[in-house]
């Protein structure tokens, strides 16, 4: 097509790529470490939960944070309090959807940065508690 122009956002693509492959990598670790997936990328009315899954007994839902650099931060340090309220309000949807409100939760990030010599993962257990 010539004279055609692209007229997206492509920093929204590369994020969009970027945060899949990062819950790709981060599911990958938490299976090695034991955690039993039960759902990605669970929506409800109140917004998304990247990973929920089961360890040590617990329900454990999970924010995935991704970053190809540092210039933002770590990609931990993006989980503040209103994603904390957010992801709580999306959790206790869950809980009661699939009437597990008897169990024990946590709430765990996990940190996926892109690094030249490798990637590097890091799981936060108990990141946060419950905050509505």
């Amino acid at each position: 097509m010539a004279g055609a122009r692209f007229t997206g956002d492509l920093s929204r693509s590369n994020n969009i790529e970027t945060g899949k492959k990062g819950e790709d990598i981060a599911t990958a670790r938490l299976q090695k470490e034991g955690y039993k997936i039960v759902e990605r990328n669970y929506r409800c009315r109140y917004g998304e939960i990247d990973i929920i899954a089961m360890n040590a007994g617990d329900i454990v839902f999970i924010e995935v944070k991704s970053r190809k650099s540092d210039k933002f931060g770590l990609p931990e340090e993006a989980v503040g309090i209103i994603k904390q309220r957010k992801i709580s309000k999306v959790a206790l949807n869950y809980l009661q959807e699939k009437k597990l409100a008897d169990h024990n939760v946590r709430f765990d990030i996990v940190a996926v940065r892109f690094m030249s010599q490798g990637n590097r993962v890091k799981i936060i257990k108990g990141a946060f508690n419950l905050s509505c």
